[in-house]
């Protein structure tokens, strides 16, 4: 069954910037785009959550800081990165995320009333997300068309005109643009969506 709208709704009420729900889609094709090494390690260790993080959790967990994630059986589409970032290069957003938002909180949506930073949620909400990978340096153009996407971008999206969501951009071609690797309501999966919400953001970050 799928997850209805209000269901996203509230799971962005529970403290994340929410991701929406999406059908399981057909197996992908064995073609693969040309990509850099290291966004082929990057995009690998993404693809090998898909059968592991089974469903989406919005609920806020308290997380061990540094490293700290919630049960991978679980999660949201935060966790795709953030999981990947730390298998492919030992990269922990939770801790850089954290770090930033210390020396420039003012730079950070204050959308969720805090008033300090919190190393269990912020690195697992989008729009927090986007503004480090922004002031990392990450941003560029979001292409006119699927075709200016590149194996290991990070998406940014709107789904249902309200919930934030982000992703990775795949190497496996879709039918207008490059797959997506996401968890958007039923676990991680691979999926031609790339072009399903309108984008907000594109970012490269360390591929």
């Amino acid at each position: 069954m799928m997850i209805d709208r209000r269901t996203l709704l509230l799971g962005i009420a529970a403290g994340l910037s929410a991701c929406g729900t999406r059908a399981p889609a057909a197996a992908a094709p064995q073609s693969r785009l040309q990509s850099s090494d290291r966004a082929g390690k990057l995009i690998a260790v993404a693809r090998a959550q898909i059968g592991t993080t089974l469903r989406y959790d919005p609920a806020y967990t308290a997380l061990a800081f540094p490293n700290g994630d919630v049960p991978r059986a679980k999660g949201v589409c935060t966790d795709v990165l953030i999981r990947a970032y730390r298998d492919a290069f030992g990269v922990d957003l939770q801790a850089l995320v954290h770090a930033d938002m210390r020396r420039a909180f003012a730079a950070y949506p204050r959308k969720w009333g805090l008033k300090r930073p919190d190393p269990s949620i912020d690195h697992r909400r989008v729009p927090n997300l986007a503004v480090f990978l922004a002031r990392m340096g990450a941003q560029l153009p979001i292409p006119a068309d699927g075709k200016g996407w590149q194996p290991g971008d990070i998406f940014t999206s709107i789904v249902g005109g309200a919930a934030t969501h982000i992703g990775l951009v795949s190497d496996v071609p879709g039918a207008h643009a490059p797959r997506i690797l996401h968890n958007i309501g039923r676990g991680a999966r691979e999926e031609d969506a790339l072009r399903d919400w309108p984008i907000t953001g594109r970012f490269r970050w360390k591929v």
